[in-house]
């Protein structure tokens, strides 16, 4: 099952509900016999707390007061008190009114990124007077923003998380419905990756989507070490390739991507520096076992991916001069279809598989 931070806490813009036992025991035990701040009371509560758990905890007005003024807490809102830094992403999300979800709940607990995101805030259906992610004395407009993304959700998902994130299941959901194909799929990779998620813990996510969006599972792949190697599996699935993850090399080692079992793709981020002498030894074992040796820094990924693409056909040709590729048409693909980042188009249902808008089919005589 999908790792949950917290018992359930309202969020910040929901009515008041009495805080949970659990989290009021915790608080009480740290003050028996002894006079405990309010910075304490907040931190024990997980750095962000309402004001009626601070006063279950024993905390008076003149008290809140004083530790504000001290600068020892600070509100995030009106009745929220926090002792986490005004631009962490948690406090931001408190501020607008809500709680963390979608793709800025996965970053928060570690998930692999490389591109800047706005703030997805969880808030729910009834919520009123939110305010601005800097600002919490300034009013959130229902005008298109890029800086921060609301989620008007149900009773369902307010009840479900933590008083700073929603539950990892559901963070998912809006990241499948809301990101791109590749960092959706990448997304995934990580929460297997990190342990957070599970077989089980995926299905309970699938159940959540869309019919077509459940294809994703295919695309999935639990052995997936880094986001450039999600990123490049994904990419050249996405353009016919057939692509195998982590197939083992000498005697201890493994390779990054085998693509037509010939070239055998390495992804070098930052955790290379240093490796040159065993990289290029691995090089040597990939070269005896018969494949070509190929690797990719993070900018030639992220910026020049179709000249990668160009050597790595160049590789395949120069070994299988008849060699072409082309799709089965078995499975499904993603393309750009309505307000959806993208939807999935299953092969099943189509004589001819169906790509991004710009991809196409790539023949060698």
């Amino acid at each position: 099952m999908p790792r949950i931070l917290s018992s359930p806490e309202s969020s910040p813009a929901t009515s008041p509900r009495p805080a949970e036992p659990d989290a009021v025991r915790r608080g009480v035990r740290r003050i028996v016999g002894a006079m405990v701040s309010v910075r304490e009371m907040v931190g024990g509560l997980g750095g962000l707390a309402q004001k009626q758990q601070l006063i279950a905890l024993g905390a008076t007005d003149w008290m809140l007061t004083r530790a504000v003024r001290s600068g020892d807490v600070h509100r995030a809102r009106q009745g929220w008190y926090s002792t986490i830094s005004e631009i962490e992403p948690v406090l931001r999300a408190a501020r607008v009114g809500g709680r963390l979800t979608g793709i800025s709940a996965l970053i928060e607990l570690g998930c692999w990124n490389w591109q800047d995101h706005p703030l997805h805030v969880s808030v729910p259906r009834r919520a009123a007077r939110l305010r601005k992610q800097w600002d919490r004395f300034s009013r959130l407009t229902p005008a298109p923003r890029t800086d921060v993304v609301v989620h008007w959700d149900d009773d369902g998902v307010v009840s479900r998380g933590g008083t700073q994130l929603v539950s990892l299941s559901d963070a998912y959901v809006r990241v499948v419905l809301d990101e791109s194909f590749e960092i959706a799929v990448a997304a995934l990779d990580w929460g297997f990756k990190s342990g957070v998620l599970d077989r089980r813990g995926l299905e309970e996510i699938l159940l959540a989507l869309p019919h077509d969006a459940q294809m994703i599972r295919n695309w999935v792949d639990t052995r997936c070490d880094s986001i450039l190697e999600s990123i490049a599996r994904t990419r050249l699935r996405l353009r016919g390739f057939l692509v195998t993850s982590q197939v083992p090399v000498g005697t201890l080692e493994r390779i990054d991507l085998v693509i037509e079992d010939i070239v055998a793709l390495e992804t070098d981020g930052k955790d290379h520096l240093g490796r040159f002498e065993k990289d290029r030894r691995k090089d040597l074992s990939i070269t005896i076992e018969g494949r070509h040796p190929l690797r990719a820094t993070y900018s030639m990924v992220r910026y020049d991916f179709d000249r990668l693409v160009e050597a790595i056909e160049h590789a395949i040709v120069s070994r299988h001069p008849n060699w072409f590729r082309e799709t089965s048409g078995i499975g499904a693909h993603p393309a750009r279809r309505g307000r959806r980042a993208w939807r999935m188009l299953d092969g099943s249902f189509a004589r001819l598989p169906e790509f991004p808008r710009g991809e196409r089919q790539v023949a060698r005589e």
